[in-house]
């Protein structure tokens, strides 16, 4: 008989990683789901996400019914009560199949001793429900966010950080891009109508979707055969403001895992892209996306510090560069970011943008248009990253797409619209 895997225990396990080691959910999760079947991945990835969208008030709650935390080799067992309590507070599953399959996890971490422990601390939760959560719902844990995050948020959006901050603690809107070159947004909605789905056109973004309730990629029609492809809206307003052209040469720069670059080709499928990124592991996810999509582009490793060692004296008519960044815009989407940045990284990220941006610029021809974008929040990385760019460059000219008095325009992350998102749109002169 094939041997039943405990969910709890590798979901402990999977966010120790992430807690502990500092490894990103994006990488540990798929290898974690790869041996089970779609339903059970599913509530392998709620339990995850959940766990670590909700840290700071898990954290406090085994503060308060243990009387010191667990340590050292013993920390999956720590992980694996927060799992348990996250399930009594915020899943439906029933307390009595919750609270047994997180004590048989202590068994699937060889952890047999702690199985009184890990019973008894959710018993003891149970019976001080009421009175725990209303002590913890009375205090600024209720943020979810790291301090040093926060701080940066209430400085920079004195009147919008709560809005962020409560966006970035929803569960996201599931965004879907309809392919141009297969149907028209409203033909596709009609085909995902008859499957017994809905979805809302966005009132700006002309591809874009957002369904009423999440479904599996298997029941959108047409998936497999690239008729649409799952995107936030927020990305896919790259593409309509980068305005690429049938027979213009295009560089999608740090393109992984590739949305942006298929959508270009969506849109200008005539056009020769390049598409480059410094991670060679990811850079496999654009080829996947483009053999899905059945288009074409020149994939390459490259660094954006160094473009002539990728693209020689190479220039583009149009350039896109989604640059790294802290991804404070999609905390909804990768609660994990939380854990994993520090505050001293946001000035490693601004100087390292800083120099993608200078390496990059003469390879724009002139009259040519450079779109830079990131999913950040933070002003550092954006307007006040583009206009100093724009000192140190006399001949960058800024087209206005914010409507505002800063350079740019940023977008926030709403729980029926997109992620967080910063777009600047420059021309050479």
């Amino acid at each position: 008989m094939k041997k039943m895997i405990n969910l709890r225990s590798v979901a402990a396990q999977t966010i120790e990683k992430v807690v502990e080691q500092g490894q990103s959910l994006s990488n540990v999760l798929p290898a974690a789901q790869k041996s089970l079947a779609e339903k059970d991945g599913a509530l392998l990835q709620e339990l995850c996400y959940g766990v670590l969208r909700t840290l700071p008030q898990l954290e406090w709650l085994i503060s308060q019914l243990m009387e010191r935390p667990l340590t050292g080799k013993q920390r999956a067992v720590h992980f694996l009560i927060m799992v348990g309590l996250y399930q009594l507070i915020f899943t439906r599953i029933p307390a009595h199949a919750a609270l047994a399959e997180t004590v048989e996890g202590a068994i699937a971490l060889k952890r047999q001793q702690f199985k009184g422990v890990i019973n008894g601390v959710l018993r003891q939760f149970l019976r001080q429900q009421e009175a725990l959560m209303e002590a913890m719902n009375s205090e600024d844990r209720n943020h979810l966010h790291p301090k040093w995050l926060l701080t940066r948020l209430q400085q920079a959006w004195p009147e919008r950080w709560r809005q962020i901050v409560d966006a970035n603690n929803q569960r996201p809107p599931m965004w879907l891009r309809v392919n141009r070159q297969h149907h028209t947004r409203d033909t596709w909605l009609s085909l995902l109508q008859d499957t017994g789905n809905n979805a809302v056109p966005h009132p700006e973004h002309p591809d874009a979707l957002r369904l009423e309730a999440p479904c599996g990629v298997s029941q959108l029609p047409g998936f497999a055969e690239g008729w649409v492809t799952v995107q936030d809206a927020s990305a896919q307003g790259c593409v309509a403001l980068l305005d690429p052209q049938d027979g213009e040469s295009v560089l999608d720069l740090c393109a992984a895992p590739g949305g942006k670059t298929t959508h270009i080709l969506e849109a200008a499928p005539q056009a020769t892209v390049l598409a480059v990124d410094v991670d060679a592991q990811r850079l496999s996810r654009i080829s996947e996306n483009l053999q899905r999509l059945n288009l074409s582009a020149v994939v390459r490793v490259g660094d954006g510090r160094t473009p002539e060692e990728w693209c020689g004296k190479s220039q583009f008519d149009r350039i896109l560069l989604d640059a790294p960044c802290s991804a404070t815009g999609v905390i909804r989407r990768h609660p994990d970011i939380k854990w994993l940045r520090r505050d001293r990284d946001i000035a490693e990220l601004v100087a390292l943008q800083a120099n993608i941006l200078d390496a990059i610029w003469p390879h724009l021809k002139t009259g040519g248009t450079l779109l830079y974008a990131t999913c950040s929040v933070l002003p550092e990385e954006n307007h006040m990253q583009i206009a100093a760019f724009m000192t140190r460059h006399s001949d960058a000219g800024h087209i206005e797409i914010g409507g505002g008095a800063l350079a740019g325009r940023q977008v926030f992350p709403d729980p029926t619209g997109g992620d967080g998102f910063y777009y600047a749109k420059l021309i050479k002169k």
